[in-house]
C-alpha cells in the first residue's frame, strides 16, 4: 500500500481492513446501503488501480496472476454483486 500511494500513505494493516469489514457488515445487516455501496465502490477503484500502478506485481507471467493480483480478480466477483444489490435495492 505504502509504494502504490507512494509513500503518502502509512503501511498499517487495519488501513484496510477496518473499512473493508464496515462495509462488509453494512451490506449484509442493509445499514446505511446507499452509503456502504458508495464506500464500496470507492473502495474498489482504489483496489483496481494496483492494476494500473504496480503491473508487474498482479503477474508472475501474462496468464498467471501472482497472489496480489489474485486479491484483484477475486474483486470482480464482489463488484458484480454490489451492482446487482445497487440495481435492484436503490430503484423505486
Amino acid at each position: 500500500m505504502t509504494e502504490m500511494a507512494m509513500g503518502l500513505i502509512p503501511a498499517p494493516a487495519c488501513l484496510l481492513a477496518v473499512p473493508e469489514t464496515g462495509i462488509g457488515l453494512a451490506l449484509l445487516a442493509g445499514f446505511l446501503l446507499r452509503r456502504a455501496l458508495a464506500a464500496f465502490f470507492l473502495h474498489m477503484a482504489g483496489v483496481f488501480l494496483f492494476l494500473l500502478v504496480l503491473p508487474d506485481t498482479a503477474r508472475h507471467t501474462v496468464a498467471v496472476p501472482a497472489l496480489e493480483g489474485q486479491y484483484v480478480i477475486k474483486n470482480i466477483v464482489l463488484v458484480a454483486a454490489c451492482l446487482h444489490i445497487t440495481a435492484g435495492g436503490l430503484t423505486p
